[in-house]
Order: structure tokens, then sequence, then C-alpha cells
């Protein structure tokens, strides 16, 4: 028999918490809450997190317990007039999404914060170094919120099926745990959907089958956003394909941009393979230029061959190690003179100053080489390429080794 729930309110905010024993997750915070609680004086707060991790829900019974009168906005729904108008005589801001706001708007809260007119508690999904003006952050106390743990999540399904008066399986509710990326709003919504079927249909096999596709948080822009990019780039750099591919799918069901990640596929294919198989480059390019021409969902599959020949190529990072090296001596120590045999002799009196002079032009020996100072005098004798014992790389270090050890510092291996 199908479930017929008998009200329109979501069950999320129908079992939301309204006391602090009720409130499910973030034990690391505890203690600094309690404190807050206990103190006489509520500081403006900053919440960072991913969605459905209690934000919203703590600073609501933050505000009630300071027994001030406060009042809950979200930023994409107020402009500032709104705002100002709905302060009034309200000391105590609840805010969501801080991020929304201008680095201009941001600012509008500044003066309240400093003469103590105003206390905000704000909330972010958003890595607030980046989304969250540096004068507005100093002036907040910023708590980092983590996903709900499986035994977390599952404290808040056992309690969303009591207030339904119904129930799933011991599976299937670690099912829709399990799918739910520590978001307890999202299982909430997960658990009033499958309730909903008839309880044949409640087996974790049916609810795969008949569950709305599950939108995976991407958080594009946010912190995720650039830890499954991270991920993706550290798989690829430590050879492990099964993984890179998962952080790959991971980005790409979420809605990411392909083409941020075949930027990434790029940069990863000059550092972390190099010149250890320098076919990886042109690969990463020409996915690029293929997920420009055949756009998604076919998109995935030159994805996928790039990012797992790029996981199996040896690797080298020399030539990024190398411009660093180089980077570091140009900006402690200038740019030194070019030697005067390196320089073109464009005028008559450039040849008299010695521009050219005694340049060898290395096509016209063998081997279109010939032993010659390029590097400026200071520093004659250094090097800054040093290749690795990867891929093509030895036989580039055989080459060096055979034309340059009279002019550079070579290692004898």
């Amino acid at each position: 028999m199908q479930l017929h729930l008998m009200d329109n309110q979501p069950l999320a905010d129908r079992i939301r918490p309204q006391t602090m024993d009720e409130f499910v997750g973030q034990s690391q915070l505890r203690e600094r809450v309690e404190a807050f609680l206990r103190s006489n004086r509520l500081p403006s707060l900053l919440f960072f997190g991913p969605p459905g991790c209690g934000k919203s829900t703590l600073a609501v019974l933050l505000a009630k317990a300071s027994g001030r009168p406060f009042i809950r906005v979200s930023a994409p729904e107020a402009g500032l007039p709104t705002l100002r108008k709905k302060l009034g005589m309200h000391q105590l801001l609840i805010l969501d999404e801080l991020h929304r706001f201008s680095k201009a708007q941001q600012d509008f809260f500044l003066p309240g914060l400093e003469n103590g007119q105003i206390t905000l508690i704000a909330t972010t999904t958003e890595n607030p170094s980046f989304s969250i003006t540096r004068q507005l952050l100093s002036r907040l106390h910023v708590l980092r919120f983590r996903p709900l743990s499986g035994e977390e999540l599952l404290e808040v399904a056992r309690r969303g099926e009591q207030e339904v008066q119904a129930s799933l399986s011991d599976e299937a509710r670690e099912y829709l745990c399990s799918i739910s990326g520590g978001d307890a709003r999202s299982l909430l919504n997960l658990l009033e959907y499958a309730l909903g079927f008839p309880e044949e249909k409640r087996t974790p096999e049916q609810l795969a089958k008949n569950l709305p596709e599950v939108i995976i948080r991407g958080d594009r822009g946010g912190d995720s956003h650039y830890e499954l990019a991270s991920a993706l780039i550290k798989s690829i750099r430590g050879s492990d394909p099964d993984a890179a591919l998962y952080y790959l799918a991971c980005l790409l069901e979420s809605g990411e941009d392909p083409r941020f990640v075949t930027r990434r596929l790029i940069i990863s294919a000059s550092e972390d393979v190099g010149l250890a198989d320098p076919q990886a480059l042109p690969l990463a390019v020409a996915c690029h230029q293929s997920v420009e021409a055949v756009g998604m969902p076919e998109g995935r599959i030159p994805l996928a061959e790039t990012v797992v020949y790029l996981a199996l190529a040896p690797k080298s990072n020399s030539t990024y190690a190398a411009y660093a090296t180089v980077q570091k001596e140009v900006r402690q120590n200038g740019v030194h003179p070019v030697p005067l045999h390196l320089r073109n002799a464009s005028t008559s009196l450039q040849k008299e100053w010695g521009y050219g002079r005694n340049y060898q032009y290395p096509h016209a020996f063998p081997g279109s080489w010939v032993e010659q100072q390029y590097l400026p005098e200071p520093l004659e004798g250094r090097r800054f390429y040093e290749p690795k014992d990867q891929g093509v790389e030895p036989r580039l270090l055989a080459w060096i080794k055979a034309h340059w050890r009279t002019l550079r510092k070579l290692p004898r291996r």
C-alpha cells in the first residue's frame, strides 16, 4: 500500500532540531558552541561548510538562545535596501549564503559590526578566503562544518521515519545514506520520496531504478569543486587510473564544465608527465579540442582516455622544477646582461661594440652543435634542468652529458 504523507511541509523542515540536544553532527564544534551559549555576548560568526550539514539550524538555535530579537534572510533574496528596512530594531541578523553578496555589498556590514550595533551569524558554502572580503572576515569567528557521517545520517533518517510513521529496511536506509553525500537535507528529501513507493519497491535495487536522478553536489565554484579537481590531478600524479577516473566522473556528473577539466589535464601533462612522455601534452591538447568539437556527453570518452593515459604515463616534473629554479634566480638576482656574441648587431655601431662577434652558427657544425657559452657570465656553469630517470628523459640526460659536460656542472651518474 502506497504511503500518503499528511503534510506538504518538507520533511527536513518538519524535523528541524528545536534544541541543541536534537542537533545532529558537528561534534568538533560542540565545545565552542556551548561556550557561546554560556556567554552573555554572542559574537559575530561565519559558518562555512557544505549544504545540509546544519549551518542554518545551528544559527537559529544560537539566536534563540541569546534571547534577542532576530531576523533571518537569504542573500539572494535581499538587496541592501530591503535588508536595511528589515533590520529596523533588530540587532541580530542570520544571513544565509553570504557569498552571494558582492564584495561591495559585504562592506555594508562593517560599520555595524565595528560599533556593535549588529551581530551577524552568516553561512556560506564557499571558501571564505576567496568569497568573503578580508575586512569582513577579520570581524567574524569562522566555524568550519563537515559533511555528516554515515552514523549521523542514519540517525537523521530514523527521525524522519518516525515523523511520517513509516520505515525502510536497514539495507534501503543505508543505501539512501550512502548516496546523500553527507547532506541531511538531500537524505530527507530522498527518504520522503522513497516512502511514497509501495513497500515492494523500497529495496535498494528498486530505489536505484526509481528514485529521481541524484544530483551530486559538485558545488561549482565552491570548495568541493576544487577538492575534486585536486583529487583528480593528484591521482594522475600518483599513477592511479581508477581513482583518476572516479574523480573525473564525480566532476562530470556534477555538471562541471568539461573545459575546466581539459585545461587541468593540459597542465598535468606538462607539470607531472613532462618530458618523461612528450606525447602526453599533445594528447591533452587533442582532448581539449575533441571535447570542444563533440560536446557532452560524448566528450567523456576522450576525457576518460586522456585521464587513464596520463595516470599510466611515466612521471617527471623536471621542466616544472627547472622553471621554478630559474624564476627564483631571476627574481633574486635580476636579469644579467646577454653575452655580446649572442646579441644581434642591427647597426654598424653595435658591430663596433662587439655585438654578434665570435658567434658560432650550430648548423655549420657536425650534428648541429658546437661548444659555446650561452648563459650570462655570472651564471656560467649553472644548471637548471635536471632530467629524471623516467620515460625518455634518460636519453635526454645522455645527450646533455655527451655535449655539455665541460660547460655545465653535471653529476656523474
